[in-house]
């Protein structure tokens, strides 16, 4: 798939070629969707409020962050969220998994781990998600917050978040293979909230994710400022969704950027960041649970959080009251 990545955000031969798959691929999606609509396929209502966080495009808009944002303000507000995840690219061989910060990458992959370590609530990871939010409930969770569960129709949700890239938005607006689009942009008019990363359009709120400083991967203890790296060039090594953002909000914070583009939930190994200098390596936070075990004094962390716009957290606040309301009543 990276490998078409480049034809997704323009019409090229390759996206025209592709088509008449995308078509199909489309139709396939609707068709799903429709049957839950219709109950042909059941879908599993619990009993407490579901969130869902999601996107309809392939890679990164910025929905772990604010996850982990939703997440804080639910505990704030009372609530005992338990967040439930796909676990991608996770080579366990029994789902669910409860993630710890020290579960490993390989196990349930990077997704999983970083919101473990940054969410401060319980985190499990497993494709089945009916059975992790299941599980959250029976230990004491009352809202579930599904990660990345747009597509995941069996989960009934009370509360879908669509997230998108406010620079790359719906690029050719064709679906898989032949553009990003897990779904049509018509899906976005059934969500709840659209919240933009970067600048908002009409009908979405905004949010930003703001850099909370530099630390040190060997020694997460030992912190750091922009200035610290201004001196010279450093490596910033991004396998995200989207790595121009990363690289740009480095170069936003004054730095000078050697940039090293992974692809999407990249495996790095420490041969591929062996550069030929002494140079920092910076790199995102997902990508850095990656790298722990050869980690050097080299390696620095950006570490960010998302700041939505004020109005997401009242209108969710205000969505869940009215749905255990309506639970309590029926």
């Amino acid at each position: 798939m990276p490998a078409l990545e480049r034809h997704w955000y323009r019409l090229t031969p390759v996206s025209l070629l592709l088509l008449p798959l995308s078509l199909v691929f489309c139709a396939l999606v609707q068709l799903r969707r429709a049957l839950y609509r219709l109950g042909l396929l059941r879908q599993t209502r619990l009993p407490v409020p579901v969130i869902v966080v999601g996107n309809i495009t392939v890679g990164g808009t910025g929905k772990t962050p604010l996850v982990i944002w939703l997440a804080d303000i639910l505990r704030q507000a009372g609530y005992r969220p338990g967040i439930v995840t796909r676990g991608y690219r996770g080579k366990s061989q029994t789902w669910p998994v409860a993630v710890t910060p020290q579960t490993s990458v390989e196990q349930v992959g990077d997704e999983a781990v970083l919101l473990a370590r940054r969410s401060g609530c319980p985190v499990l990871a497993g494709p089945n998600r009916v059975a992790a939010a299941q599980r959250q409930i029976a230990e004491g969770c009352n809202v579930i917050v599904s990660d990345d569960g747009m597509q995941h129709y069996r989960l009934h949700r009370d509360l879908e978040i669509a997230v998108i890239d406010s620079a790359r938005r719906f690029g050719n607006r064709l679906c898989l293979p032949a553009g990003p689009l897990r779904e049509p942009v018509s899906r976005l008019k059934s969500v709840s909230v659209r919240v933009a990363n970067g600048l908002p359009e009409t009908g979405e709120l905004g949010m930003v994710l703001v850099p909370t400083g530099f630390y040190s991967l060997a020694n997460p203890e030992q912190r750091a400022s922009p200035d610290q790296f201004r001196s010279g060039p450093v490596h910033a090594v991004a396998g995200i969704g989207n790595p121009e953002r990363f690289f740009s909000s480095l170069r936003g914070l004054g730095l000078d950027v050697i940039a090293h583009p992974f692809p999407d939930h990249h495996a790095f190994q420490a041969a591929e960041l062996e550069f030929d200098d002494n140079r920092p390596i910076i790199l995102t936070e997902k990508d850095a649970v990656k790298c722990e075990s050869f980690a050097n004094a080299q390696y620095w962390v950006l570490a960010v959080e998302a700041r939505p716009d004020a109005s997401l957290g009242e209108q969710i606040l205000q969505r869940l009251k009215e749905t255990i309301r309506g639970q309590e009543a029926a």
